[in-house]
């Protein structure tokens, strides 16, 4: 199978964020979401849903502050404190941590994820930058120009131009063969 892991960043408007699962189930497409912690636990039934959709969750820290710019117990405050939350809310800290406001992490971040019980921090290789908010027309072009099979995409749940862009994307991938799994999907092919 030619495989893309859609991953979103998780956070923003509930509604948005229900617009993304309805466009997914549609195409019959299954995304990773990084969920911030403190968004995470004021919408659970929206986390226990998207598991229960097929989906995946990860953490992306507690607040989404920028990691490079914490020291170490701030750093693991943020995993841990997003972990706790994710466990509260579905009971499982999930298999992945994407730290926040940087594409790479660094050993501090590393170290902030093992202790929050990860044994890697996820990065991406297309990034249509949409937290920019360019319009949906950005975001599909630059999203199908970069996509290879194998890649992980990084997608913002709060950005109406994502949610607009995401039926094209998802077109565009179809025709193209590639198929929309999660990331566990993608890195343990089944």
């Amino acid at each position: 199978m030619r495989a893309v892991a859609l991953t979103f960043h998780g956070q923003g408007p509930a509604h948005l964020a229900q617009d993304v699962l309805q466009t997914c189930s549609a195409a019959g497409a299954r995304v990773t979401v990084f969920a911030v912690g403190s968004w995470l636990v004021t919408v659970p039934a929206l986390g226990r849903q998207l598991l229960a959709s097929g989906h995946e969750l990860g953490n992306h820290t507690w607040s989404h502050q920028q990691m490079k710019e914490l020291s170490a117990a701030q750093a693991v405050h943020e995993a841990v404190k997003g972990a706790e939350a994710l466990r509260s809310v579905v009971g499982t800290a999930g298999w992945w941590f994407r730290p926040s406001g940087t594409r790479h992490s660094t050993s501090t971040i590393r170290a902030a994820a093992k202790a929050a019980g990860y044994q890697r921090c996820v990065s991406y290789d297309v990034d249509p930058e949409d937290f920019l908010d360019p319009g949906a027309g950005a975001v599909r072009d630059r999203t199908l120009a970069a996509v290879r099979p194998g890649s992980i995409v990084s997608l913002h749940l709060g950005h109406p131009g994502t949610v607009a862009a995401l039926p094209e994307i998802l077109a565009g991938l179809s025709r193209r063969g590639l198929v929309p799994v999660t990331l566990s999907q993608l890195v343990t092919p089944r």
